[in-house]
């Protein structure tokens, strides 16, 4: 007989202040950017992170994508057009991520090199920021909704 041992990792908080207890859940790059890729790209499967630009490893994947599950910032879910896939979608908890994400935009619009297309998004970001954020805060909700 062969034993499997899954070891899950705890999230330990550092201290009580609060921007050192939400960076020990999101304050990896792979984690924004796995949250990233749901909220503005789409992307609901494992190898569609996979796909993404900024190449993640297999195992690190799996490892923020379970983190991540267990923090309460997704859920796992059986794909709706396939068995064999799982379909990860944000929780409330993660939809409302959103605003720190637009914040991030905006500050590296303003401060790093980025692709004229950001560039573009960041202004319309800044004339707009309520609204957009506003508008995609409803729609994802929406289709939270409309999954349960």
């Amino acid at each position: 007989m062969i034993l499997h041992f899954c070891f899950v990792k705890e999230i330990k908080q550092r201290s009580d202040c609060p921007i050192s207890s939400a960076l020990d859940i999101i304050g990896d790059k792979w984690s924004l950017l796995i949250i990233r890729d749901i909220m503005m790209n789409g992307k609901n499967t494992y190898n569609e992170f996979l796909k993404s630009k900024e190449k993640i490893a297999t195992n690190v994947l799996a490892d923020r994508l379970y983190m991540l599950e267990s923090a309460g910032i997704l859920a796992k879910e059986d794909h709706p057009e396939s068995k064999a896939k799982i379909f990860y979608r944000l929780t409330d908890k993660g939809i409302d991520l959103l605003p720190v994400l637009v914040e991030l935009i905006l500050w590296a619009d303003e401060y790093l090199p980025v692709a004229p297309a950001a560039i573009e998004y960041g202004k319309e970001l800044k004339k707009n920021k309520e609204a957009i954020i506003n508008r995609m805060l409803a729609l994802m909700k929406k289709k939270n909704v409309n999954r349960s």
